[in-house]
This record gives structure tokens, sequence and C-alpha cells, in this order.
């Protein structure tokens, strides 16, 4: 900060009132001159997600701010950003987003449905920002219900109305709380009894969405013990095994905390489900679970990333 320097002799009959004041001013005015470059905020991680999706659209990356080492992989396999299927194929945007702005970490996820030739898409990307460029450039693909287990784009006409509630701040709860009270999905998951059972703080309420299927809560049909997602059954998951977890975002003021989870599929299949989720939590419980999936090869599980 430049200091300020005030005259003692003031022309006029001036008062030192009037010079400390004038002097407070210019010492406002020089520590806002010095101030560092703000970070990139939600619009700006939001906008350089709509900037990349347009990339897709345009089949154009020319307006994307890339740092020089951006690292880029496509349905977990690394490549060069001109190499990306997508980039040459995506024909529109449907119109179903759903955002994930962690301002901490500077990353957005986002889960989208895009056309492709004429054919939907359920597409999850995730961004890195740092210094105002992208350096990291994450996608996965799923385009059939045997390469998702579950494909329901008419469940994905529009962002649902409770991952876009804003909670109050005192509604929220701290990263750290909003992180452990998701965790105790994967918990119940490797449990594989109830997600009662290991205290999972669902609300009465609560529903499962996957890959725009319901597959929890009241509106769900797939099994008898479903319309309760905190006493549904998870007898299924001793045979696919245990879950691995990793946080890929928190977004502190939509109180949605982001997983990517991954698992064999069965004891004895070849591949493994990856599955990207999004837990809404606020008042201390979880009031809905979003995901979209994709089976992999176990070599490209964690998608060449270690968040």
């Amino acid at each position: 900060m430049e200091d300020c320097i005030c005259a003692t002799v003031w022309p006029g009959g001036g008062n030192m009132k009037t010079i400390i004041s004038l002097c407070l001013v210019l010492v406002c005015l020089s520590a806002t001159a010095a101030a560092p470059a703000p970070s990139c905020d939600r619009e700006c991680l939001r906008g350089t997600m709509t900037l990349y999706l347009y990339s897709l659209l345009k089949h154009d990356t020319s307006r994307l701010p890339l740092a020089e080492n951006v690292r880029v992989t496509e349905d977990a396999i690394e490549k060069p950003l001109a190499k990306v299927g997508i980039l040459r194929t995506v024909t529109s945007l449907h119109g179903y987003r759903q955002d994930f702005i962690d301002e901490r970490a500077g990353i957005i996820g986002s889960d989208n449905v895009v056309q492709e030739s004429g054919a939907p898409l359920m597409l999850v990307v995730r961004l890195k920002v740092v210094g105002g460029k992208i350096t990291e450039i994450e996608s996965i693909s799923t385009r059939t219900r045997a390469e998702g287990l579950s494909f329901n784009i008419d469940g994905l006409s529009a962002p649902s109305e409770e991952m876009n509630f804003v909670p109050r701040p005192e509604q929220l709860a701290t990263r750290e709380q909003a992180i452990e009270i998701a965790m105790h999905y994967p918990k119940g998951l490797n449990n594989a009894d109830t997600f009662a059972a290991v205290g999972a703080p669902f609300t009465a309420d609560a529903y499962r969405l996957e890959n725009g299927a319901i597959m929890a809560g009241s509106a769900c049909t797939f099994t008898p013990s479903c319309k309760n997602i905190s006493t549904q059954s998870l007898e299924i998951f001793k045979r696919i095994g245990p879950v691995t977890a990793h946080v890929a975002a928190v977004d502190e003021r939509l109180g949605i905390v982001w997983l990517r989870l991954h698992w064999s599929v069965r004891d004895t299949a070849p591949d493994k489900l990856t599955v990207w989720e999004a837990f809404k939590i606020y008042d201390g419980h979880i009031h809905a679970v979003e995901a979209m999936m994709r089976i992999l090869p176990p070599e490209l599980a964690n998608g060449g990333w270690n968040y």
C-alpha cells in the first residue's frame, strides 16, 4: 500500500479534520488499486462451463481460456483436447444442465444432456480453473442403457427443483460437515444393509435419481422396498463389493456434495461402475441424491484422476 502524503498547511483556512478525511480517501484508493485480481467466482466458473459446452456445439475450442499444460480426459482416457470425440459429434444442447460449483477449489462440475448426431447423450463434465485458465477437463459420456445400467432421458427434461433450492446460510452445513454427511452413503453401501443402519440422515421424502430413473423415493417402482431410501435393501451390494469414494466438488452455496464412486458391477465382471453422485444437504439432512453413471474397465475406474 502506498503512503498518503497530506499537507500540513491548508490554504483558505481548512481544518485538520478535513485533511485527515482526504488522507483516508487516498489510502482507500491506494489499497483498492493494489488489491490482487479476484479469483474465478461462481459466475466466472459457470461462464467457463457454458463456454466449454458451446465449444462442443460449435466444434471450436479457440475461445477457451486454456492453460498451457491443460490435462484432458474423455471417458477416462487422457488425450489432447483436439482429439476429444464429442468436439466433433455434439449437434445441440438439450436443455438439461445441473452445475456443481466449488469456488474454494476452483472447480465446476456439470451433468448435462446433449444431442449427438440426433441421439441423446448424458454428459458429465468437470473443469478446474486456476488463475482464469482451464487446467483440467474431464468428461464422461453415456449413450445407452448398456453403458450406464439405466438411461431415462424423459427423467432429465429439466434440472430438479430440489437440487436448485437455495438454502438460507443458517441452514447450510460447513464444508467439512457436509462431506461427513455425504460419506454416510458409501458407508451404507459397504455395510450392505440399509442406510438407516449406518445413521445416514435422509429426510422422509428423500429420493435418488440415476441416469434419469427414480431408484428410491415415493415415486420409485423399481423394488417393493425402494419407496423409502433409508430402509431400502442394499443386499445386492454384498455381491457388487466395496465402493471407493472421492470428493469431486463441494457446492457450499447450494449445499451439494459431489462424489465420484466406483466399484465392480458384479464379483466376476470385467468392468466397473463409475457414478457421479450429488447429495443435496441442508438442515443436517440429505434431501436428494442425483447421479449419472457409466460402466468402465477397472483400470479406468478412477478416470486417471486423484481428487
